[in-house]
């Protein structure tokens, strides 16, 4: 079984963000990275599925060259090869643009089963699974929390507000991971030595537009400081004096 999990770097979820002097994009000096969240899930599904069913594993990624310490972690966890189309303005990129470059690839890479995480850490569209699902005209389910594959077809599990729902699907298909899925696996020293023996492959990324431009980036205000308008029962008529208004939400 041929299985690609993309993955995509975003800056670290401890940030403490400064806006570039561009007015669009997020000031780089000091920022760390690391793999957005819910692709680490989908990393750590596609090994498991091999394991169980063999086959082999790539985690493909859209970004900068720098983008091969989170895939190198992949590589080390259990993945087989790495793929990096280079794009130094990868942020940029809206979720369509995203999802048609990912799917070019996909289709000259061959695969039985993509894997995402359900949304990006950074932007938080949740959009480029369904998207590349589309292009590719193949199955998706998306928010899995349980996954069963065998014999060209599989079983999914996917949360939703009434409960959990079951799809049956034909492979290939596209799944974007909930993170009910799996527990993510620490890599080893052995994984970690193995990994730098590992195929990395660099390539200049297809150019794409973008229907949607950032115009303007701006941090939300600063919040007021709070102040303490007394102790115990006495301090209700004040508090309610407050939230009504001053907070004017009473």
């Amino acid at each position: 079984m041929k299985i690609i999990a993309c993955i995509k770097r975003v800056p670290t979820t401890d940030l403490q963000p400064r806006v570039a002097a561009d007015g669009k994009s997020l000031d780089a000096a000091g920022v760390q990275y690391m793999t957005s969240f819910y692709d680490e899930i989908a990393v750590e599904e596609a090994i498991k599925q091999k394991e169980k069913h063999g086959g082999e594993v790539t985690v493909l990624t859209i970004g900068s060259a720098e983008a091969s310490k989170e895939v190198r972690e992949a590589l080390a966890k259990g993945a087989d090869k790495g793929v990096i189309l280079v794009d130094n303005a990868w942020g940029g990129r809206d979720p369509l643009a995203t999802a048609k470059t990912l799917a070019g690839k996909i289709t000259e890479l061959g695969a039985d089963l993509v894997l995402l995480g359900r949304v990006g850490t950074d932007r938080d569209n949740a959009s480029v699974g369904p998207m590349l699902a589309a292009l590719l005209g193949w199955a998706c389910v998306t928010d899995v929390v349980g996954l069963e594959l065998g014999d060209g077809k599989g079983t999914a599990r996917r949360e939703a507000d009434a409960g959990t729902e079951t799809y049956a699907f034909a492979l290939p298909a596209v799944i974007t991971c909930q993170k009910d899925l799996n527990e993510p696996r620490y890599a080893g020293l052995k994984g970690i030595m193995a990994a730098k023996k590992k195929p990395l492959e660099e390539s200049p990324c297809p150019p794409a537009t973008s229907q949607v431009e950032i115009e303007k980036l701006a941090l939300p205000p600063a919040r007021k400081a709070g102040r303490i308008v007394g102790e115990g029962a006495a301090a209700v008529p004040a508090l309610i004096d407050a939230l009504r208004n001053e907070a004017k939400i009473l």
